[in-house]
């Protein structure tokens, strides 16, 4: 197998299992700080004793965040230098900014916060894990602003046969980036709510410390349904970003051939496995592709058929990919209104509670779906119609990238099995018991 495949394999293998914490880390870190407040500003113990146990698994989860981050930056130098070599001195800043600043502002107070119980005031305290939830959101913006700098690359010259930085302000606020940033940090926050509802839903069907985990429940069925409702509408704009700057992903999205105006979408489509074309198109609903695109029902929506066969992405991943998002992403606006209007009577809906602990794991097939759309519909390009990913793999032996894809894989599938088994320990044991009243 050539090295630029095995090259990918391993990126996709680190970035993928990474991506199993991060979201976790994002929301999770907000919903113990609003429980610490909740606290704080009503002096009710049983708060205290949530922030303290959901904050519990909120660290073996950073810890594994963390531990995952670093081997996959290693890989910008080992499997793909000529890439940092060409575009190092944009993207590496990015990443820079985001260790010096965000990552160690997060480290330094979640020391706080866990050593500080007792230790420090609780309103001080209380201030530590909100600013660890800042920092990680900041630490979030600035590794999508890089991604996004990929996806749509501006602000900078060419330069000595390198891309370099023009204009910095121009990378960290564009457009892609922020819808990006806010598309991505909203899945975060409903997968940290399911987290929540599902660990809890487990107890309540035992009808173990009810009061405590109906609190939880209802903190985490708010949160996930205001940002399961707004990922909606942003998907939306997402599509219409997408349809601008990198039109061939759309079309593959949506497996569209034909350049036409007032292009439809299908209730029932299948691409081919090969070739071009799909096998399905039925029941279209004329327009639907257009609005979504360009929020006009009769704009033209370029298709595959008019890039390059070497141009366009994978279709069939991306395909599947986008509509295991899009399918997840409307299955969680149903299941939290229900349980919004359910939310007074949760224990005596044991039907709905199994459902929402099932669900635990969608939110993050959710996740790694979206992330699959993003970087598989980006082919051939690593940097979107700058430099291809065929020409920024590193020259390395196929044989070196093999073994370390093999010693990759083991050593982080042995590392998610005990990562996972230790918040499942956790989370079935529950909450420190209240201690006893002399």
């Amino acid at each position: 197998m050539e090295v630029l495949i095995l090259s990918r394999l391993q990126f996709a293998a680190a970035t993928f299992f990474h991506f199993l914490f991060v979201p976790l880390t994002l929301g999770l870190s907000i919903l113990v700080a609003i429980m610490e407040t909740k606290w704080v500003r009503s002096g009710d113990d049983e708060y205290k004793r949530m922030a303290k146990f959901w904050g519990k698994l909120f660290i073996i989860n950073f810890a594994l965040g963390v531990v995952t981050g670093i081997t996959l930056e290693f890989q910008f130098g080992t499997n793909w230098s000529r890439y940092s070599a060409y575009v190092g001195d944009i993207f590496g800043s990015l990443l820079a900014i985001e260790a010096t600043l965000a990552f160690f502002l997060e480290s330094t107070f979640i020391a706080v916060w866990i050593f500080g119980w007792e230790r420090i005031s609780p309103k001080l305290h209380c201030v530590a894990i909100w600013l660890v939830a800042g920092a990680g959101t900041l630490s979030a913006y600035w590794i999508i602003a890089a991604n996004a700098w990929m996806q749509h690359p501006v602000g900078y010259v060419m330069r000595n046969g390198r891309a370099e930085l023009a204009n910095f302000f121009d990378v960290i606020t564009q457009r892609f980036a922020v819808i990006e940033f806010v598309h991505t940090v909203s899945g975060a926050y409903i997968l940290s709510g399911f987290f929540v509802m599902g660990i809890s839903a487990y107890h309540l069907l035992r009808k173990r410390e009810v009061s405590f985990f109906t609190k939880s429940f209802r903190i985490a069925l708010v949160f996930a349904l205001v940002f399961s409702l707004f990922e909606v509408v942003q998907g939306h704009f997402n599509g219409g970003e997408v349809a601008t700057a990198q039109p061939s992903k759309l079309a593959a999205m949506e497996s569209h051939w034909k350049t036409q105006k007032m292009a439809p979408m299908y209730l029932l489509q299948i691409p081919r496995l090969s070739g071009e074309g799909n096998l399905i198109e039925w029941i279209p609903i004329p327009g639907a592709l257009s609005f979504l695109a360009y929020n006009d029902f009769n704009a033209e929506v370029k298709g595959l058929s008019d890039f390059k066969a070497e141009d366009r992405p994978p279709v069939l991943l991306t395909f599947i990919s986008f509509r295991i998002m899009v399918g997840l992403g409307m299955l969680f606006v149903l299941l939290t209104v229900w349980g919004f209007l359910i939310r007074k009577k949760l224990t005596d809906n044991p039907k709905y509670l199994r459902f929402v602990l099932w669900a635990i794991p969608l939110p993050y097939l959710a996740n790694e779906a979206g992330w699959m759309v993003a970087e598989v519909g980006r082919q051939p390009w690593i940097v979107w119609g700058l430099m291809r990913t065929s020409d920024a793999v590193s020259p390395v032996d196929p044989t070196q990238v093999a073994v370390s894809l093999i010693a990759f894989v083991l050593f982080y599938g042995l590392l998610g099995v005990v990562a996972f088994w230790l918040m499942a320990r956790f989370a079935k044991k529950g909450p420190a018991p209240l201690p006893a009243q002399g």
